[in-house]
């Protein structure tokens, strides 16, 4: 194995990213590589680490070893002793083959963040032997490994999966009554449900909870709205573009490396400035007060809101990203300002107005990615617009042509002046060279707003470029956790569909954590992946004297799952015990 750098230039901006490589030797003598694992962009200290464990992984191999076989009929021979079994080998039979690596790592996962004590005490076991914290894990195990239906799951995916064989249960774990009812004991548990998960990544990565990062999403219902008028399933703004579609609105508040604090589900129509002020009251009741920094995208904070923040005692301090409107009307006093470096390749401007600091920050990097998409699309819009008037369309059939030539280049369609005809199915158009200087000088500029008037502008702007760590929260629930679509038809399941989601990302952003800190450039999603590799089976052996013996077995890890488990200091489980049926037939030496 070795690492192997492949470069790309996006934007502008040049790309390196790294994989594991594999050379393997094939039938006609040649030797072709396989990719093993992909890293992705990774620092020099990183490469290194990879590096080093490479080679010690590799140093680590066992050697080859010459072994002596011996006949099957001579064993009696060799060992004279009684408890003997004769086995017919060309009887032996293999059963039941299912995913049995991803499902350890869950439960692994599970575990460690100490949730089978918690729903244990929360979930005890019915009357009727149910086990719920089971159910639920399973649910959740579900819901990260291969997202679906309840039914499929019921119907298909826990007899693929040894999950049954890792609880020492059975498919009644599957019973598609006791999935659903399930969700109906899990909202009432869900406060304390943050508390403990609060706890337990403190102390297994020692988080501070000081920078909270707030931001919302929808996720929408291909069903006909509910008739019930309190019911949160709206229409609403959708961030999916499915305006058509009812929907709710999702909460969520996580901290810089991604941990989810709390979440609420709200209304569909829910407008994004009036649910802050909530949640700064739910945070100071379940967590007391302190003085935390929340970082807001714009749109979220309302004037009032903001002044509260300011006049409250401790004060509480926020960073916000600020409309294009406002750096309008600031544009004249931050020119006289002078531009200070704080990092390389970041230049910032500071204005200090009633109480607050202004910071209009440049990145270098983000003015060249940013100029190169507007370049890539506005050439795009002038080839279309001048194929557009060389045809020979009708005036409606013109309209709609540049309709759609808008909707695909919004940002720079503004950019062109075009007049239509009144008359005749003609245009004119031309670039309007102001509006694109005016485009140029922003590009790559962001105005932040804050009240942290004596913090470093660099740590300011590091702060605001963590906000991509709630956007990765909600791809990773509507990507990797497929929280859509939602089948559920009551609004509490519902509830409790999106609460199962979010604890299969608590699973999720625990193993991303782990991994960066034991093995960074790897996801979580690729690593359960290579995890879900390793299969369990049912080996089954008939002896000559009527009996079986049944060995249940795991496949061996390949190579590169090996050297996951030696980063993540990860051991396999012992193979299970083997097992032996009671006599059912009489021997052969009888017949």
């Amino acid at each position: 194995m070795f690492l192997r750098c492949s470069c790309r230039k996006k934007d502008g901006k040049e790309h390196r990213y790294w994989s594991i490589v594999e050379n393997k030797r094939v039938g006609d003598g040649r030797v072709v590589q396989r990719h093993v694992l992909y890293l992705g962009e990774i620092n020099s200290t990183q490469e290194l680490a990879w590096r080093k464990s490479i080679e010690v992984f590799q140093d680590g191999q066992a050697r080859p070893t010459t072994v002596a076989l011996f006949p099957e009929d001579r064993c009696e021979a060799l060992i004279p002793d009684e408890s003997i079994v004769r086995v017919r080998l060309s009887e032996l039979r293999l059963y039941r083959p299912r995913q049995w690596g991803a499902c350890w790592l869950v439960v692994e996962l599970w575990r460690e963040l100490e949730l089978d004590r918690f729903w244990g005490e929360r979930l005890p076991t019915s009357r009727k032997g149910t086990r719920w914290g089971q159910v639920l894990l399973v649910l959740v195990a579900y819901r990260l490994i291969a997202p679906g239906s309840e039914w499929r799951l019921h119907r298909e995916w826990f007899g693929r999966s040894a999950l049954g064989d890792l609880l020492g249960a059975d498919f009644s774990l599957a019973d598609s009554h006791k999935l659903y009812a399930c969700h109906d004991l899990l909202l009432q548990h869900k406060q304390a449900l943050f508390n403990h998960l609060v706890g337990r990544w403190r102390d297994l990565f020692n988080l501070s909870f000081e920078v909270l990062l707030y931001d919302l999403t929808s996720t929408y219902f291909e069903s006909n709205p509910p008739e019930d008028e309190k019911d949160k399933r709206r229409f609403g703004y959708s961030r999916d573009k499915r305006s058509d579609c009812v929907q709710v609105v999702i909460a969520l508040i996580v901290t810089q490396q991604g941990f989810p604090l709390a979440y609420e589900v709200l209304a569909g129509n829910t407008a994004d400035n009036t649910t802050l002020r909530g949640f700064l009251h739910k945070i100071e009741s379940q967590y007391g007060k302190a003085r935390r920094i929340w970082l807001m995208d714009r749109g979220i904070p309302t004037e009032e809101v903001l002044q509260e923040m300011r006049q409250a005692d401790p004060p509480v301090n926020y960073l916000v990203g600020t409309p294009k409107g406002r750096l309008n009307r600031l544009e004249k006093l931050l020119l006289e300002k002078p531009w200070q470096n704080v990092r390389p390749g970041v230049e910032v401007k500071l204005l200090a107005q009633e109480g607050e600091l202004y910071v209009l920050a440049q990145s270098n990097d983000r003015v060249q990615k940013e100029r190169s998409i507007r370049r890539r699309q506005l050439k795009w819009l002038w080839a279309r617009l001048k194929q557009l008037s060389a045809m020979t369309l009708t005036r409606e059939q013109l309209l709609m042509k540049l309709g759609a030539a808008k909707q695909k280049t919004p940002s720079v369609w503004r950019l062109i002046e075009i007049e239509v005809d009144n008359q005749q199915p003609s245009f004119t158009y031309r670039l309007h060279r102001e509006k694109l200087h005016s485009a140029r000088r922003r590009e790559g500029r962001y105005l932040l707003r804050t009240n942290l008037t004596e913090t470093d502008p660099a740590k300011l702007w590091g702060f605001y470029l963590q906000l991509v760590a709630v956007e990765e929260a909600f791809k990773n629930l509507k990507g990797d956790l497929a929280i859509r679509p939602i089948f559920h038809q009551h609004e509490d399941r519902v509830e409790a569909h999106i609460f199962v989601s979010f604890l299969a990302y608590c699973l999720h952003v625990t193993l991303t954590e782990r991994l960066r800190m034991l093995a960074p450039g790897l996801t979580a999603r690729s690593v359960l992946e290579k995890f879900a590799a390793v299969q369990m089976i049912d080996v089954h052996l008939p002896t000559t004297d009527g009996r079986e013996i049944i060995l249940t077995r795991t496949t061996q890890p390949e190579p590169e799952l090996r050297l996951l488990l030696n980063k993540l200091k990860l051991e396999l489980p012992a193979q299970p015990r083997p097992k032996i049926s009671a006599a059912q037939a009489t021997s052969a030496s009888a017949l």
